[in-house]
């Protein structure tokens, strides 16, 4: 299990210039994702290093993002104003992310822009759009086609600041270990700051490790 790539909902002004504006700010060069044709939405690609990447995405006018729940949890983000929708883990193990969910994994997959397809199975989307602080799994068909690799990237996720509680976070995952606390439990090259302020709990900023400095979104 390792952090796989945290997902921003595109702002008002829509994908292409919100996937800019960040991608300027971490002096990264943007990919253009293509389709989720199950889900009703289309997303833009920042890679990161570390085999992870950083996920921009809008919902389509398409009546699977009125359904699905992935696309229903973009629109809502997207017509709140944007900004982070969550973060997400990949497991080597999903039959072991469904039994501490309680549900089976669903299909994805995104079509790319030159045709080719990229498939998955993710699980647990509708427990972060109950509790926004909890990530959602991902385990890709076809490791050669993460998104990390769709670009080069010297820039490095390195810290995320979560509204809500560590152990509520290390319970969703099955670790013994708090997340940021505990190392050999995870991630040693990302520090976690769990803060508790009055609202919503959930993803309230990403900090990346960029060749300019730390730049926190």
């Amino acid at each position: 299990m390792r952090i796989d790539h945290v997902v921003y909902a595109a702002e008002p002004d829509g994908l292409g210039a919100t996937a800019k504006r960040l991608g300027e700010r971490l002096g990264i060069e943007v990919v253009d994702g293509g389709l989720h044709p199950r889900f009703g939405t289309r997303n833009e690609i920042i890679p990161l290093d570390g085999h992870r990447f950083l996920e921009v995405v809008e919902p389509l006018d398409h009546p699977a993002s009125d359904k699905a729940p992935f696309g229903k949890a973009v629109r809502a983000r997207s017509e709140a104003g944007g900004g982070w929708l969550g973060w997400v883990v990949e497991v080597e193990d999903m039959a072991g992310a469904e039994r501490l969910v309680g549900r089976e994994a669903v299909p994805g997959n995104r079509h790319r822009p030159n045709g080719t397809e990229v498939t998955w199975r993710q699980l647990g989307v509708k427990g972060l759009m109950a509790d926004p602080q909890v990530p959602f799994f991902i385990a890709y068909d076809n490791p050669q086609d993460h998104p990390s690799g769709d670009g080069a990237s010297s820039c490095a996720l390195s810290g995320m600041q979560i509204a809500g509680s560590p152990n509520r976070v290390r319970e969703w995952l099955g670790l013994s270990g708090t997340p940021g606390v505990d190392r050999d439990e995870w991630e040693p090259d990302v520090e976690f700051d769990f803060s508790c302020p009055a609202g919503t709990p959930g993803l309230l900023s990403v900090t990346f490790r960029t060749a300019e400095g730390d730049v926190t979104v």
